[in-house]
């Protein structure tokens, strides 16, 4: 078998359990790919976005249902080194992705306050744009499970308020077009041990606005995030997945007040019509 056969077949065979499995399971818990879709797989270059990409290649083999898909490569302003190293990989992984070049680094650099906001609003909002250009009506991300359970401890801690990253969201700008998170059941360490059993090497942090800072810098908050959920699980082995089974076992009853839209709601609202112990 050639090189990209071996990662293909690595996937449902090695990591049929662990990744596999869990990206078809996210895929119909969460409804997230229906009868003649058509899917732009976002690509960065990272370890994520390109076993993504190899999963839809591996789904469209076995799929029951007719779907597209296509591949983006959205080019921000990568430096050469990593344009190439991606160039690179969707070479050897045998990828079919369309590089589009945009100026994004350039604009949000531009910005000193808050760089970092502004390139993130515009990658998002590029995506969207151009995907739907491909004719696209969803966009998937390589968003995974410890993406998830940072994301609700990091608004808990840092912002005050209980919220987590969504398997799916509608586009508030773009009328049809839906982001979609097909990894968000994958655990990060079975990613990289994919990416090491095939001898594999991606860009890790490819933004030109922070090419000066380690890459693993403890003033990013993301990586403190996950040092304490390593040093939480040091005393209960199940702090992961209780944290993600929390986004689902809300007791409305049982919290002080929750937003729905602009509005907020308080236990006060109601409290008068209840009458239980506790």
């Amino acid at each position: 078998m050639e090189r990209h056969q071996i990662i293909e077949r690595s996937i449902i065979t090695t990591y049929r359990g662990k990744i596999w499995s869990k990206f078809i399971k996210a895929l119909k818990e969460y409804q997230l790919l229906k009868e003649n879709d058509v899917v732009c797989v976002c690509i960065s270059g990272g370890k994520d976005s390109m076993l993504m990409a190899k999963l839809f290649q591996e789904l469209k083999k076995h799929s029951d249902f007719p779907f597209e898909v296509k591949y983006l490569v959205m080019n921000p302003g990568y430096n050469e080194v990593n344009l190439n190293k991606i160039k690179e990989n969707i070479e050897l992984m045998k990828v079919p992705a369309e590089i589009v070049d945009t100026d994004i680094f350039e604009i949000a650099d531009m910005q000193k306050k808050s760089p970092c906001y502004l390139c993130a609003k515009m990658r998002r909002g590029a995506l969207y744009k151009i995907a739907k250009s491909m004719g696209c009506n969803k966009i998937a991300l390589g968003h995974h499970y410890d993406d998830v359970i940072e994301t609700t401890l990091m608004n808990m801690l840092n912002v005050g308020s209980f919220q987590t990253m969504l398997p799916k969201l509608h586009s508030q700008n773009y009328e049809g077009m839906e982001l979609i998170r097909p990894l968000y059941l994958v655990r990060e360490k079975d990613i990289v041990a994919w990416k090491n059993y095939n001898k594999l090497e991606f860009i890790a942090c490819a933004c030109k606005l922070t090419e000066g800072v380690a890459r693993n810098d403890l003033s990013s908050m993301r990586a403190k995030t996950k040092d304490l959920i390593k040093e939480l699980m040091s005393y209960n082995k199940f702090v992961e997945k209780n944290i993600f089974a929390s986004t689902t076992n809300v007791y409305i009853d049982k919290i002080l007040g929750y937003k729905k839209g602009d509005k907020n709601i308080s236990f006060l609202d109601t409290y008068d019509e209840k009458k239980e112990d506790e």
